[in-house]
């Protein structure tokens, strides 16, 4: 188990969910696309999103199933200081405790009222125009009652500049709870409404050996999204308008009620009970660059088109707002276009989730057994709506719209194909609605048989029942080259109806040397039953439950000046679903769903080394050989496929994070240098595109001037790093259609930024 403090964090300032987990060992962290819709990867277990760990606030899921399509649980959570702790649990017991946590489990704590009148008032100010305000206040009131509250609220445009604000809006939490004898009970109520900017690829290419952005577009700062595509009136199937607005990114309002109950029946046998209840109303829209080709290649492609227009010579391009020609050999120094889906979905969630624990310590003669029992429910229901509109691209921060047009023998425009830059209304189009109840009962065992030696146990069965429609989707043509093939409800829902289940069960023992060193092993067995997500826009898929064997043994060692973890695991993963989506320009994609079993081996180094009170050192490292197994097939074309053996997608071979730090006049004064590396990954199954390892270095500093009184300060990406995070993955992930391509879409980190904070605690 990784805990990270209150003081960690605060040195760190981490500004996503994500990035509170980077220095979690076994964990491959991903934040590029902002402050929510981050990836994370734990020990081989070869999902994105949250699909491999569960999110947990309190004790309980943020959202049932944390990688619900579109939804991870990571957009519908904000840290803030209102949370005091974080406790990571990989593997093992996870799996047994908690659904949908086949990897881990990350538990967000919140902060706890004391015997007297705490506060913490927290300002921060950022290099890309934040202004952020923090607070919590926690009070006894009598008679064993407890008050807290506490939230935040910031905005700002984020390191990558859209034109305007992407990021705006904040969450507020009321918490009362009273004790008294051996119970307790707490109610808390928190509301979230927030709006994050979603970073996507932008166009990259290989420069003297390296990896750059494409002349006239920065790599560090820059964004597709930009003014021109801010606001866009997309035409719909029924001739109505869907009113795209990427200014909301990805809005999420929450309403969420949690209560806890904990009381001792008799001697000593706990009972507690936690229920939540939220509400979740989620507008995700985002510009998303789905490929990207030279303007040549572009209007060769569509020459098809001039024989329509009497009297037309050629096709040309023309900016939309000014009519302007475009430059196809050389305009903005490029001479590319990007093809762009202007994306928006409608998901709204609503849950609820109990917990029922019963635990008791047995004593038998020289041994104890410390027992638990659990049931736990879980009932969610999900609308499902999208809508997606294909347009054209210019190639620089803050893209421009482009018509495609037929020109006549004097260079005159005869028609635009386009309309405002939209090449095709309702690429994509989904609605469906679905619910899932999910039953598990769990049971565990720690039996301390000696001082020095334990032995654990658990078992989980789980049951979930899916059901929802999903409408079919018709063609509509509603007379022009943009309306001729828009995608729309045809009225016709087909049904489904399924329902899975499933046994986990771990075993693990720890041997104890010595009070500071120790050893430990542990088997699990666990699996991933088919969520909601499967089915939001196919009532016919026939998803299997992903099962997944894991195994771990590890030395520990702790002492003053001195600590020492190593943990060696093997991750076998069977039935891994890859669904693989290449975007075609006239709105048809090519689809394949496949699957898959991988299986890795891996180690996780921990240590820390403070030699000196005014200087030390800590450093983690996962080192694991991932690879696929088994994957032989036959494509669509029939040609006969074998990835046997190729690593896993974005799964680095060697991640690296060390920390040397320096505690200066009499600990009032903290600086840090945090120092990641990353071996390089791949974009596909096929291993074709290579996303090389990359350096990044961040500086934290702070600075105690009173008891009371703190500053902090972080320098986040110092070189301005731009190392690859993902490639584009509509262009396919078995076999990339960017392979050997000159310029290609990526998503790099965020460029350099800088924050300073101004804490008060009283």
């Amino acid at each position: 188990m990784t805990d990270i403090g209150y003081n960690a964090l605060s040195l760190q300032a981490p500004t996503s969910v994500t990035e509170t987990l980077k220095s979690v060992p076994g964990f491959w962290v991903e934040s590029s696309g902002g402050e929510a819709s981050g990836n994370v990867r734990a020990r081989g277990v070869p999902v994105d999103g949250y699909g491999s760990i569960q999110l947990l606030e309190d004790g309980i899921p943020v959202q049932h199933d944390p990688a619900l399509g579109y939804l991870n649980a990571d957009q519908a959570f904000r840290f803030d200081e209102t949370i005091q702790s974080i406790e990571v649990v990989r593997g093992g017991p996870s799996s047994v405790f908690y659904s949908n946590a086949p990897a881990g489990a990350v538990n967000y704590i919140p902060r706890t009222v004391g015997n007297r009148t705490e506060g913490i008032f927290k300002l921060s100010l950022g290099s890309d125009n934040l202004y952020r305000g923090d607070f919590w206040v926690g009070a006894p009131i009598g008679d064993g009652w407890k008050f807290a509250t506490g939230g935040f609220y910031r905005v700002g445009t984020g390191v990558r500049d859209p034109g305007y604000s992407g990021n705006h809006g904040g969450q507020i939490r009321v918490s009362i709870g009273k004790k008294w004898e051996k119970s307790s009970f707490d109610v808390d109520f928190k509301h979230l409404d927030d709006d994050v900017v979603f970073y996507l690829g932008i166009p990259m290419t290989h420069k003297n050996g390296k990896i750059t952005a494409v002349p006239g577009f920065n790599g560090n700062y820059g964004t597709v999204a930009g003014p021109e595509t801010e606001k866009v009136n997309m035409i719909q199937g029924d001739g109505s308008t869907y009113n795209f607005d990427n200014t909301v990114g990805t809005a999420v309002k929450r309403n969420q009620l949690t209560a806890k109950f904990k009381t001792e029946l008799f001697n000593d046998w706990i009972l507690k009970n936690t229920l939540r209840y939220d509400n979740t109303q989620t507008q995700r829209n985002g510009v998303y660059p789905n490929s990207l080709e030279s303007a040549d290649s572009l209007l060769s492609s569509q020459a098809g088109l001039i024989a329509t227009v009497p009297g037309a010579q050629k096709l040309a391009l023309r900016y939309v707002t000014t009519g302007t020609p475009f430059n196809a050999a050389d305009q903005n120094g490029n001479g590319l276009v990007i093809i762009g889906g202007m994306r928006g979905l409608t998901l709204p969630v609503r849950e609820v989730t109990n917990d029922f624990h019963v635990s008791h310590v047995f004593v038998t003669g020289s041994s104890k057994h410390d027992f638990n029992f659990g049931y736990y429910y879980a009932h969610f229901d999900e609308d499902f709506n999208r809508y997606s509109s294909s347009a054209l691209l210019d190639v620089q921060d803050n893209a421009r719209l482009l018509d495609l047009v037929a020109v006549g023998a004097n260079g005159d425009t005869l028609k635009s194909f386009t309309d405002n830059g939209i090449y095709q209304y309702g690429y994509e189009f989904a609605d469906a609605h679905g619910e899932q109840t999910t039953h598990a009962v769990y049971i565990s065992d720690e039996w301390q048989i000696t001082n020095a030696l334990r032995i654990d146990g658990g078992l989980r069965w789980e049951n979930a029942q899916t059901e929802g429609i999903v409408e079919k989707t018709k063609v509509a043509n509603l007379g022009t080259f943009a309306t001729s093939k828009i995608l729309t409800g045809s009225g016709i829902f087909q049904s489904y109806n399924r329902h899975f289940n499933y046994t986990t069960w771990t075993l693990g023992a720890n041997y104890q040397f010595s009070d500071n060193m120790g050893a430990f092993a542990r088997y699990t067995s666990a699996a991933r039953i088919p969520g909601l997500g499967a089915y939001v826009t196919n009532a016919t898929a026939a998803p299997v439950t992903q099962t997944m064997k894991l195994g771990e043994i590890g030395y520990k060692y702790s002492a003053s000046k001195l600590s020492f973890y190593g943990t060696g695991f093997w991750t076998k993963y069977n039935n891994v679903g890859f669904t693989n989506y290449v975007f075609n320009l006239d709105g048809s994609n090519t689809q394949e769903n496949l699957y898959a079993n991988t299986q890795t081996f891996g180690l996780e180094l921990e240590a820390g080394y403070y030699p000196v009170k005014w200087f030390d050192i800590s450093a983690t490292s996962t080192l694991q050989h991932a690879q696929y197994k088994g994957y032989v097939y036959t494509d669509n074309s029939g040609n006969l496929i074998n990835y046997n053996n190729n690593q896993l997608i974005r799964i680095p071979a060697a991640s690296l994070r060390v920390v040397p730090g320096f505690n200066l006049f009499a600990d009032h004064l903290r600086l840090q240098t945090v120092i990641e590396y990353e071996a390089k990954r791949y974009v596909d199954v096929a291993n074709s595109v290579v996303l090389p390892g990359y350096t990044k270095i961040d500086i934290n500093a702070q600075a105690n001037l009173t008891d009371k009184i703190s500053i902090f300060g972080v320098i986040d990406n110092l070189g301005n790093s731009l190392g690859l995070t993902e490639g584009n993955p509509r262009q396919g992930e078995f076999q990339s259609s960017d392979a050997g391509a000159t310029s290609f879409i990526a998503r790099p980190l965020l460029g350099r930024s800088f924050k300073v904070a101004f804490r008060y605690k009283f």
